[in-house]
């Protein structure tokens, strides 16, 4: 069985140990269409470096990683550029490592400060290069209306679209006066970590997106 068959297998799974949610469905939060490409292998290659970020707009759509009711996140998917062996070599070497994310979960607060509320395992990346993969989450993220699923990542990702329209932006859990500093750590790893997300990047898009599984709604 291919992994990408696997996991989706892994997340009905997942969905069949609800009982409860029999009749809901899943829906894949951020799958907005069309979808984008990263950057790499394109010189310069850009990737989502050392921090936690979520889409904050795709031209007209706002909101389009908010939660829009109570259930569970069960996994998700992220789509990768294929940078080459020098553009790897360049990140691995001055960003801390080997390409890796999780999702994660905010709650969003006053002034831009959102709180981790839940967040997956890191995986490793560097395997699915060019490829869109789908992880299952070992144990689904309780959610709630309102709350916004981002992406974290300690080292970098090639998971970012450039040269889009300005209208679509992304942000990233960065304090003001800081938003070039983008070798600086400041990825959200761990519950109830609290971060400013005052920068806001136009023009680019991040190649990510989460299963959710509405709870059911009660009978009338």
């Amino acid at each position: 069985m291919s992994f990408k068959h696997a996991t989706y297998a892994a997340v009905a799974c997942v969905a069949l140990a609800l009982p409860a949610a029999a009749s809901a469905k899943l829906t894949e939060i951020g799958d907005v269409q069309p979808a984008a490409t990263p950057a790499c292998p394109a010189k310069p290659c850009y990737a989502l470096t050392r921090t936690t970020g979520y889409q904050a707009k795709i031209g007209t759509k706002r909101g389009t990683h908010v939660i829009p009711r109570a259930g569970r996140i069960v996994a998700w998917s992220i789509t990768l550029g294929k940078p080459g062996k020098k553009q790897i070599k360049f990140f691995d070497d001055n960003l801390g490592g080997t390409a890796s994310a999780q999702i994660t979960v905010l709650r969003p607060g006053a002034k831009l400060r959102y709180r981790v509320v839940g967040q997956g395992d890191p995986q490793k990346l560097q395997p699915y290069f060019g490829t869109t993969v789908q992880f299952a989450l070992a144990s689904s993220i309780p959610v709630k209306k309102g709350y916004v699923v981002a992406i974290t990542t300690p080292t970098w990702v090639p998971a970012l679209a450039v040269n889009l329209p300005t209208d679509t932006s992304w942000r990233a859990s960065r304090a003001k006066g800081t938003c070039d500093e983008t070798s600086k750590q400041t990825a959200q790893t761990g519950t109830a970590t609290l971060a400013q997300y005052y920068c806001l990047y136009r023009g680019a898009r991040l190649t990510y997106s989460a299963t959710f599984l509405p709870d059911p709604v009660p009978p009338k």
